[in-house]
């Protein structure tokens, strides 16, 4: 593997990915030039991979490989073998045509920019799962696909036939693909690597291993509902309200092969047994028969086709669940045959419903002398549909029967082909009631729309579709060496390819007179049609979409009363739970005995410590009987932080103890803020029998808490403690001295970078409910509020506003002097950030909130923006150096005049987990003081209650 295949396995991926930003800035440009630049990235993708056929038809197969996340197996692993080469050129084939058709198929008032972004999305998801060689990444791009296929399938959002079809398609496929994440781990468990490759090298190891039917259950529940296998085949024909190329699309040569395609991929690994062939040919048997007969009962034509597409995976799934190599190369040809004959059926309808205005079957009729390019397209590719000789659908189905006939499934030999005879006619029959009740018989004078051959943009693409169909069906031997080729690939050397050549005659045997059979039976049953119909109509059947409505109601219904019970708003129930849990996980280690008997002896405190203590419980007794005092409850809050605060520094701690004494500054002015907005008592709500409940818990949960700790503190460490390790590499993994420093910006940097976009988007929510409430019917509640107590005269003390502007220099010098020093002693930049946020927040209370806003340069959001993109940027400049993300590094610089310092590149993540506090903190208090600017009547105050135009005045008179 050389750097160009890195590079061409990883752009025929991300092409379309990259390309999907490119339709919606060409929208503007136009139609053409929207469908122009798509169809350029996907013939562009096209091009790169068949540049490697040569390559891979020699024997070769290309692999690529990045690292990703090592820890847990997921590596950017690509695999180009016959098999993906096959399926990853029907879709970007097939894309092709179907960006050339919607150009033409789209109406002006569909927003053609966003379906082809959809499109490409959904392409890009695609062949990601075909070029996969890694499970885990495949399952990514496995779940990519339900959730663009989403977006296409309800892009007319305005029909809720297609919102509903999208929502049923998501949920069905996405449980589907919840099971196989998990059939997937146990795999690749068991082969001890995550890697498709070698996880179909172990195939011995995974058929012995007792979780091998349980891995083989849940990967199959994800190919079964991705590629509508029964009893999941429901969702298929609602998908159908998408616009037909998204049908023709999807739901013929792309999403629905994805199961199809995964089976296929996992052959080797997982045939060959009673578990495979059972599950996997009676889902295909019945699916295949179940899909025909509904499909020849149905009147919409896209309905039609979806059922039948439902019966032909089916076709494929129970050729590939036989377990033998005649049965996988029959289904390679009849996934070529199909993607054919499916994709120009879909399009051919579309343009019927694009230009007589209805799909309605029992509407149309006699459109071969209206719409003959259109008929002939559709004919053809119905006829091979049917299996028709000299069509390409013949040949695939006479190898069905062939393999069905040498098929014994649950005792009676003649079970499955009976059954593949019995699909194989429906088949037929409903495809000549395509044919014959579309286009054939008389020109009707009520069609909705007068049809006509559309614009050679619509027809061209089914057209190059029916000349493959009638290519292969003629010349079958051309795509021989092909489908041989790939069927190797799937074979995977557990078997040898069959010397079975593909041939338009074989002779009289039994699978052509069981195709004889069924394309006669067919024709009965197209006579028989009205009769049967009006029988089927009246016969009761369970209906798949009122089942499915039915669970989903359910469900929901189970989980809102569930969320109600559990999440009702009351902070006492959450409390209760909470401390019921410390209750019972300290009961259990206390009662089983797994506590142990105390390994250190037991120290005493001293007077100090005893002292705080003491003040610490009075402080939270008091605060408990107080509580419904708000502003007295905040004191002892606060009383209660500074205790904590000298705790930390007690134990050593100093980074603990400058956090808490900044976060009580800050948070007990907020709150202080918010009770400007609130009574000054809180009523009380509880009975006195709930109170005792609540007290007995809390006592207990206390005690329970206590307790734990206090075996914690006197046991000794049976293993040595993590924080060993980042003592003795603090230094020189880190760069710092300061060892709470290191870990929150080099150890455990991931987590602090989540905290601060945490802390942010806390910020940003503060603020949108302030402009809502602001915007709102409270705006005019806060305008006319009467302050229910007399207001302090002296808004700005004059002592108050000097000493604050003073301070504020030393204060932010003293904030910068802690950022700097943080890497090797106490400080950094969280705390650092607070006491800056402290120092503005001074600012506010003694001068005023529009004083202070009025010197606001920058925008709290901005500065959050841009503390978030300061850490997120040093994360990945450590991929540059070849590092993983959020790595530091550190060195030592020489400056003219001065000593050698050090530097660390975690000096600006700091930087950005100062700038994120600040603006939190600061976009917080601008949210409230905003509030309270409102609420206050009296009028605008300069700080230190000072009018400059007062003093203006007394000059003009003197």
């Amino acid at each position: 593997m050389g750097p160009g295949d890195i590079v061409s396995l990883f752009l025929i991926v991300a092409l379309p990915f990259l390309g999907a930003l490119l339709p919606g800035l060409m929208y503007g440009a136009g139609r053409k030039a929207c469908a122009s630049v798509t169809l350029a990235v996907t013939l562009t993708a096209l091009i790169g991979l068949l540049t490697r056929l040569p390559e891979i038809w020699s024997g070769q197969t290309i692999t690529t490989r990045i690292d990703w996340i090592p820890a847990l197996g997921l590596n950017l692993e690509l695999w180009l073998d016959p098999l993906g080469f096959f399926f990853a050129a029907l879709i970007l084939g097939i894309g092709c045509l179907i960006i050339i058709y919607g150009r033409y198929y789209l109406s002006r008032e569909d927003h053609m920019g966003e379906f082809f972004t959809y499109l490409l999305l959904f392409q890009g998801a695609m062949v990601g799962i075909v070029l996969s060689d890694n499970i885990l990444l495949l399952l990514i791009f496995w779940e990519l696909t339900s959730l663009s296929s989403f977006l296409l399938i309800g892009y007319w959002k305005h029909l809720p036939e297609g919102r509903q079809g999208a929502r049923m398609a998501l949920a069905v496929t996405g449980m589907g693909g919840l099971a196989m994440i998990g059939g997937a781990i146990i795999l690749g468990q068991i082969a001890g690597s995550y890697r498709i490759s070698d996880i179909i090298a172990a195939r011995d190891a995974i058929q012995a291993s007792e979780l091998y039917t349980t891995a083989l259950v849940l990967i199959l529940l994800g190919c079964f509902t991705k590629s509508a296998q029964f009893p999941f085949h429901f969702w298929l024909p609602h998908a159908m309200a998408a616009p037909t190329p998204v049908s023709a699309y999807l739901h013929s040569a792309t999403m629905v092969k994805a199961g199809i395609f995964l089976m296929a991929r996992l052959w080797p690994a997982l045939s060959g047994t009673p578990e495979w062939f059972y599950l996997v040919t009676g889902a295909g048997l019945i699916t295949m028969c179940l899909g025909a007969v509904i499909s020849f009962f149905k009147h919409d034509l896209k309905a039609i086709l979806a059922f039948s597409t439902v019966s032909h995976l089916g076709l494929i799934t129970m050729l590939l669940g036989t377990g033998t190599a005649f049965g996988v190369l029959t289904a390679v040809f009849h996934i070529l045959n199909h993607a054919t004959f499916k994709a120009a059926l879909f399009m051919s309808a579309g343009i019927v419903d694009h230009e007589a205005h209805t799909r309605d079957i029992r509407r149309l009729g006699g459109l071969r002398h209206l719409m003959p390019v259109t008929a002939t397209i559709a004919i053809i590719a119905a006829l091979s549909m049917a299996g028709i000789p000299l069509m390409n659908g013949f040949i695939s189905k006479e190898m069905m029967l062939k393999e069905a006939l040498e098929t014994q499934l649950f005792g009676p030999e003649w079970l499955v082909p009976a059954l593949a005879t019995f699909g194989a006619l429906f088949s037929a029959a409903y495809s000549f009631r395509f044919i014959a009740h579309t286009f054939l018989g008389k020109t009707r004078d009520d069609y909705p729309s007068h049809p006509h051959d559309p614009n050679k943009g619509m027809w061209l693409p089914p057209a190059f579709l029916t000349v493959l169909v009638v290519g292969i069906g003629v010349l079958p031997f051309l795509v021989e060496p092909f489908v041989k080729f790939v069927t190797g690939a799937v074979l995977g050397g557990v078997a040898e390819v069959p010397d079975y050549h593909l041939a338009i005659w074989h002779g009289v045997n039994i699978p052509l007179m069981m195709s004889a059979v069924a394309v006669v039976g067919g024709l009965i049953l197209l006579g028989l049609h009205r009769g049967l119909q009006a029988g089927w109509d009246k016969t009761p059947r369970p209906e798949a979409k009122t089942i499915f409505d039915g669970i989903i109601a359910g469900a929901i219904s189970f989980a809102r009363g569930l969320t109600g019970g559990l999440h009702d708003g009351a902070f006492t129930r959450y409390a209760a739970i909470l401390a019921l849990a410390i209750i019972a996980a300290a009961g259990h280690a206390w009662m089983t005995g797994e506590v142990g008997a105390p390994a250190l002896p037991f120290a005493w405190p001293n007077l100090a410590s005893a002292l705080g203590w003491l003040m610490l419980v009075v402080a939270t007794v008091v605060l408990v009987a107080t509580h419904h005092n708000r502003l007295l409850a905040l004191i002892l809050m606060g009383i209660i932080g500074t205790m904590v605060s000298v705790g930390f520094a007690y134990f050593s701690a100093p980074d603990l103890a400058m956090t808490q004494i900044s976060v009580e500054v800050v948070t007990i002015i907020l709150m202080l803020l918010a009770l400007n907005f609130l009574p000054d008592w809180t009523p009380k709500e509880s009975t006195p029998m709930q109170r005792l409940f609540d007290g007995t818990v809390a006592i207990l949960g206390g005690l329970g808490a206590g307790g734990l700790c206090y075996h914690l503190l006197r046991r000794t460490a049976v293993e040595t403690p993590i924080s060993s390790y980042h003592l003795e590499n603090s230094y020189y993994g880190g760069g710092g001295t300061n060892v709470v420093n290191v870990i929150l910006v080099d150890f455990r940097g991931f987590d602090t970078f989540g905290e601060i976009i945490v802390l942010g988007i806390a910020a940003l929510v503060i603020y949108a409910l302030t402009e809502a409430l602001l915007s709102g019917p409270v705006r005019a509640r806060l305008l006319n509020r009467v302050p229910d107590k007399p207001l302090a005269g002296d808004r700005h003390p004059l002592m108050m506003v000097v000493l604050t502007r003073v301070m504020m220099p030393i204060v932010l010098m003293v904030g910068v002097y802690i950022f700097l020093r943080g890497h090797n002693q106490p400080g950094g930049g969280f705390i650092a950030g607070l006491v800056v946020a402290v120092a503005v927040v001074m600012q506010y209370l003694a001068s005023g909130f529009a004083w202070a806003t009025d010197r606001q340069r920058y925008p709290y959001h901005a500065i959050i923006g841009s503390g978030v993109l300061a850490a997120g940027l040093t994360g990945i400049g450590a991929w540059f150096a070849g590092r993983e993300f959020l790595t530091s590094s550190f060195g030592y610089v020489k400056l003219p005049g001065l000593e050698a310092f050090e530097v660390a590149s975690a000096l600006f993540f700091d930087l950005g987990v100062f700038l994120a506090v600040v603006g939190a903190v600061m976009l917080s208090l601008e949210s409230f003081s905003r509030l309270a600017r409102r609420s206050d009547t009296r009028d605008p105050e300069h700080p230190m209650d000072i009018d400059p135009s007062r003093d203006q005045r007394a000059e003009g008179g003197a």
